[in-house]
């Protein structure tokens, strides 16, 4: 079976044609060039003559019965020989009027023909009257259309009963239309219409059919029928009742007749076009021959005739008005024309009713979404997401998510698992500021519903991108399965009949039960529209969020940098008058120690130290100013070697300290600014060696090391490596043995001139050196925090919980852009 047809047949029919034998295919049904059949129902004559100079390229076989002319005759000949040069031109008339009417789009949507009376002379010496009584003459009703460069004549006797009198016709069609036009909703207006159809045409049984979707199959939603006939109102028919190319006829033809299902067909002359090397093409034909598996399957039903109303919706089929008689039925081409015009206009009624029924859902949605929208009281997104926000009750669903970066927000019911990473893929897929729908989402997926109940999949998904990074807002509905009453078992196609294995859709008065599932209720057009109209709403509300965090940062940087620079210059400024304070308090001790008393002395060495610690302190925040105002120069280091420069300086307080240095591992490379690199290297075996552990308390020891981490709080792993991958950076660590420091005071130690100790305890200190690692650290946009775990660590790091300084030189994978 070929590929398009096992996309379109559902997979219980396709495992039905498997399990029959190869004497019948199903699939040859649905490939089937239903137009391209070569012949035209026998009551009938079709004559195709090129447009430009009339002469005769096709004709029908049955030329000679209907027309008097023999097809041979015919072909190759001028049809003014048959009809004359007058009728000919009012034929092209006819076709040019209809052309010109779609001229805008020749290919789109029904094909359009018209109608008009020919008279055609008798051969010398045939006898006969026509309707008006003249000798040798006889009347047709000819259907003309245009086909490329040929102009396709319908020959069709006219009717016994006189002439067609508009003026008796005409108030049953107005009564018709006038009580559609008082129906209020579908099933109405569609009960309405098969009851007319059926006044004006005399079928048997008269039923409208709506499909279920594009390619699905259809239910009988209204029903007239003659007594004694089992009802089919409710009923659904299998999708295979009606192939693809059937549907698209369907759609480019307004109606359908078959006059008798065991009329024998009139083939066309030649059979092979000469240009094409096909049969001439009669998708437009109203005299078109049937399929032979449509008219077994009309046998098999117990119809004799037939006729169907094309209903549209927006250029696509909606649904069917099929008409059956038991006994074979011709209808004039003014039945005929009533009844296209009545499918026009219950196509146009109906969308009149959806729409209305529409506009009022949407007016509802929209009140709704203006609630919705005056709960924002924050002018966050993320108030949608609140309990009672209303967002899930706005589309009638379950649930609902909102994903922005590395955030998931839900509301209603818990998200299931397996809808993050595929609601991502949806996204990035979609087009931003679409709305992407599924009702039957296990399906578009090719996943059976129970392996869509299994996996977590809803049945139901509404989405809308707001960008190509995976930020999304989507509503999911649960499973609803339907139960559903078949006139024919869905899972059986083909069954074995009088015939054999033929298409037999039913049996007499059974009706099959069964459940569709893997589908949600249906997203309605207004329901898509409102969730677009909240999508504007929040990407408003997020790009102002943006703007505003900009300028908040913009700001921010620009307070920084004038703080930076008022703290250089208040450091730089203020060390002048501190030299002047202590050099005028050495000039008085060196010059008048000898006059001055002991108070007065100390006093004055007393303003000498102040001013020198005055003096440490600037240069320190001068120091730490500029760290906010030089650039860095990165480059590609071995960690290693900037920590043998920064124990040239480090080494001497840790030999004074007793400390010993242990190097686990050879440290990985980075990309770093050396000099700041090593400076934080300095502070940090500085400040180690401080707080090493007490003289008794074992050997005195520092740690420095890489380790693979992930973002603070998470866990680690040891190990070396340079770079970024799995969600994992590297870090080094300097830790000690020592005092350690408590969780509380951790960020204050952090802060510039905090210190834990008086600042003549643990070898003093300004507080300044692990502020200045810190600001280092994120100006390579890296992290540092500390740990100083309440027990004793293992054997290897010493006997006191110590304290470990962690630190990256970049930023996580998750929290880059």
């Amino acid at each position: 079976m070929s590929e398009d047809v096992q996309g379109w047949l559902t997979p219980r029919a396709v495992a039905a044609e498997a399990g029959v034998s190869q004497e019948f295919d199903l699939s040859q049904c649905v490939r089937e060039p239903i137009h391209l059949l070569g012949g035209v129902q026998s009551y009938g004559a079709l004559i195709a003559a090129r447009w430009d100079d009339a002469v005769v390229d096709t004709v029908s076989r049955n030329a000679a019965e209907v027309l008097g002319r023999a097809a041979e005759e015919l072909l190759g000949r001028p049809v003014t020989e048959l009809i004359g040069g007058e009728q000919w031109a009012l034929a092209r008339e006819s076709a040019e009027a209809v052309t010109d009417s779609v001229a805008a789009a020749p290919q789109e949507g029904p094909a359009s023909s018209g109608v008009l009376p020919l008279t055609l002379d008798g051969e010398d010496g045939e006898d006969g009257e026509d309707g008006e009584g003249q000798r040798g003459s006889r009347l047709f009703d000819v259907t003309v259309h245009r086909n490329g460069d040929l102009l396709v004549l319908e020959f069709e006797p006219r009717a016994e009963g006189g002439p067609f009198v508009f003026q008796n016709f005409y108030p049953r069609v107005r009564r018709a239309l006038q009580k559609l036009q008082g129906a209020t909703d579908v099933t109405e207006c569609c009960a309405a219409a098969v009851r007319e159809i059926r006044t004006l045409t005399g079928y048997d049984r008269v039923v409208a059919y709506r499909f279920d979707g594009r390619d699905g199959p259809g239910q009988v939603i209204a029903e007239d029928r003659s007594e004694g006939r089992e009802p089919w109102l409710d009923l659904w028919f299998p999708a295979s009742d009606i192939p693809p190319q059937a549907r698209r006829l369907y759609a480019r033809n307004w109606i359908r007749v078959i006059g008798d299902v065991d009329d024998r067909t009139a083939g066309l002359v030649p059979e092979l076009r000469a240009d094409t090397g096909e049969p001439l093409d009669l998708s437009a034909s109203v005299l078109r021959t049937v399929s032979g598996y449509h008219l077994e399957y009309l046998r098999n039903i117990g119809v004799a005739s037939s006729m169907s109303v094309s209903l549209l919706h927006e250029g696509e089929l909606w649904g069917l008005i099929a008409c059956h008689g038991d006994e074979p039925r011709r209808l004039s081409p003014e039945v005929r024309a009533a009844c296209e015009f009545f499918g026009i206009a219950l196509s146009l009624q109906l969308a009149a009713v959806a729409g209305r029924e529409e506009a009022d859902e949407l007016a509802g949605n929209r009140r709704a979404l203006a609630t919705l929208l005056a709960r924002l009281t924050s002018g966050a997104p993320d108030d949608l997401m609140r309990p009672g926000s209303g967002l899930v009750e706005l589309l009638d669903a379950d649930g609902a998510v909102l994903l922005r970066g590395t955030e998931t927000l839900t509301a209603g019911a818990p998200l299931p698992d397996a809808l993050s990473g595929l609601l991502a893929r949806l996204a990035r897929d979609g087009a931003v500021g679409e709305v992407w729908s599924s009702d039957r989402l296990p399906e578009a997926l090719g996943l059976e519903p129970d392996e869509a109940e299994a996996e977590g999949i809803p049945a139901g998904l509404l989405l809308l991108p707001f960008n190509r990074d995976g930020d999304l807002l989507a509503w999911w509905r649960r499973e609803q399965p339907a139960p559903r009453e078949w006139a024919a078992d869905p899972s059986r196609p083909v069954r074995t009949g009088p015939g054999g294995e033929r298409l037999t859709p039913r049996g007499s008065a059974a009706v099959y039960r069964a459940t569709v599932r893997g589908r949600s209720a249906p997203w309605s057009p207004a329901q898509r529209v409102v969730a677009g109209e909240l999508w504007r709403e929040v990407s408003g509300l997020l790009t102002r969020q943006v703007v505003a965090l900009e300028a908040r940062n913009t700001e921010l940087a620009r307070t920084n940098e004038d703080l930076d620079s008022f703290a250089h210059a208040a450091a730089h400024d203020l060390k002048e008058p501190l030299r002047g304070i202590s050099n005028a308090a050495a000039f008085i001790v060196e010059d008048a120690g000898t006059v001055l008393d002991a108070t007065s002395l100390r006093r004055l060495t007393t303003v000498r130290r102040l001013a020198e610690r005055m003096d440490g302190l600037l240069d320190s925040l001068l120091h730490f100013s500029r760290l906010g105002q030089v650039g860095l120069e990165r480059e590609a280091l071995s960690v290693d070697e900037v920590l043998d420069d920064a124990l040239v300086v480090a080494g001497g307080r840790l030999a004074e300290q007793g400390v010993t240095l242990v190097r686990p591992a050879a440290l990985p490379r980075l990309r770093a600014d050396r000099e700041r690199l090593r400076e934080v290297l300095e502070n940090l075996l500085v400040n180690a060696a401080k707080y090493a552990a007490d003289e008794g308390a074992g050997e005195r020891r520092v740690w420095v090391e890489a380790v693979r981490t992930a973002v603070p709080g998470q866990a680690r792993e040891e190990g070396g490596g340079a770079g970024a991958d799995g969600g994992t950076v590297t870090a080094l660590v300097v830790r000690d043995n020592g005092i350690g420091i408590p969780a509380g005071q951790q960020a204050d130690v952090l802060q510039l001139f905090r210190r834990l100790h008086r600042r003549d305890e643990r070898g003093g200190g300004s507080g300044v050196g692990l502020a200045v690692v810190k600001r280092i650290v994120e100006r390579h946009g890296g992290r540092l925090w500390l740990e100083s775990p309440a027990a004793a660590p293992d054997a290897d790091c010493g006997g006191g919980p110590g304290t470990a300084v962690w630190f990256t030189l970049e930023e996580p994978p998750e929290a880059r852009p």
